[in-house]
């Protein structure tokens, strides 16, 4: 592509990883061609060719540099969503004090005390942890 500069890899996330592929503009039409040459998968930091594809140290290296800044994203990401799970619980106690009909609490209120129940015993667990220094009995995240 004339005057632009043109990354080499491009990475399109899927939900576990990303597909990767070349980036070329060698046809007549100088239109940007993407050949698929690997899979990532983010969760087990595996990257399987495609097909019989061969791929360079160099794509190796960008690849792995990938996964490791795509996990700080999604980390970073995580508690991000956990702050703002914390404005939308302040917001449905607002809610439930200030406008919530009886039929609405009707509809609610269990699932809302059994999740709260459940986050409040594995925090109030996960605190206990911490404070003894005990991390045998941790669940896997």
């Amino acid at each position: 592509m004339p005057g632009s500069i043109v990354p080499r890899l491009h990475f399109r996330v899927r939900e576990n990883g990303a597909q990767v592929f070349r980036l070329g503009c060698d046809n007549r039409q100088n239109r940007l061609d993407m050949q698929p040459i690997a899979v990532i998968n983010l969760r087990k930091a595996e990257i399987r060719p495609h097909g019989d594809q061969d791929l360079s140290e160099e794509e190796l290296t960008a690849m792995r540099e990938w996964i490791a800044a795509r996990r700080q994203i999604l980390a970073r990401r995580e508690i991000e969503d956990l702050w703002r799970l914390v404005d939308q619980l302040h917001m449905v106690t607002n809610w439930v004090q200030s406008r919530a009909s009886d039929e609405d609490l009707a509809a609610l209120d269990d699932a809302l005390l059994i999740a709260m129940h459940d986050l409040r015993a594995a925090l109030v667990r996960r605190r206990a942890e911490r404070a003894t220094g005990d991390d045998a009995d941790q669940e896997p995240s």
